[in-house]
């Protein structure tokens, strides 16, 4: 009988210990599951501030870089007011989030690309958000890098590498800032 416990003491344990392997590890799991809530409330931050047309709060979201790299970034945030039309009344996630991240020896680099459709009394619109929500190398990436934002119905055409809006051919193109490349 005690060789019996043992035994089965024995098995449990390696069942436990192995456990996290199976089906992928709980920890990424519960990363992905905390990736996909910090994007899905950067998407609501974004939402706030077009619903308030507050430009600060908007241009707060984003990182140095992309506020360095961007072309008339005041200017696009007045378009971006103007574009979504309509009180936003829900939105959906399309896909996503993808996950890019880098540790090198403790230096950590995340990119998040999160897709939704936001959906107001006027009109459904596709937004792409790309964040940087770790760099501990340049802390001036820290942020969002990209909001791209079309109407859903010309949602297709941003990945046509025809119309060179996120790709040319197959080339991917990097924009940064508030991106409405079909108006």
């Amino acid at each position: 009988m005690h060789k019996l416990i043992i035994c089965l003491v024995t098995i449990l344990c390696m069942l436990f210990l192995s456990s996290c392997s199976m089906g992928g590890s709980r920890v990424g799991m519960l990363n992905g599951d905390s990736d996909e809530k910090k994007a899905a409330a950067k998407l609501e931050q974004v939402i706030e501030a077009i619903k308030n047309k507050d430009k600060a709060s908007l241009k707060a979201l984003f990182s140095q870089k992309a506020l360095s790299e961007a072309v008339g970034f005041d200017d696009n945030i007045e378009e971006l007011f103007d574009f979504v039309q309509g009180e936003v009344d829900s939105w959906e996630k399309s896909s996503g989030p993808s996950v890019s991240e880098e540790n090198n020896y403790g230096h950590v680099k995340k990119v998040v690309s999160s897709y939704y459709y936001v959906n107001t009394d006027k009109q459904k619109y596709f937004f792409l958000l790309r964040d940087y929500p770790v760099d501990t190398d340049h802390p001036d990436n820290v942020g969002l890098y990209l909001l791209l934002v079309v109407k859903a119905e010309d949602e297709e055409r941003i990945w046509d590498g025809d119309e060179k809006i996120i790709y040319d051919g197959n080339k991917k193109l990097s924009h940064a800032g508030i991106y409405l490349p079909i108006k």
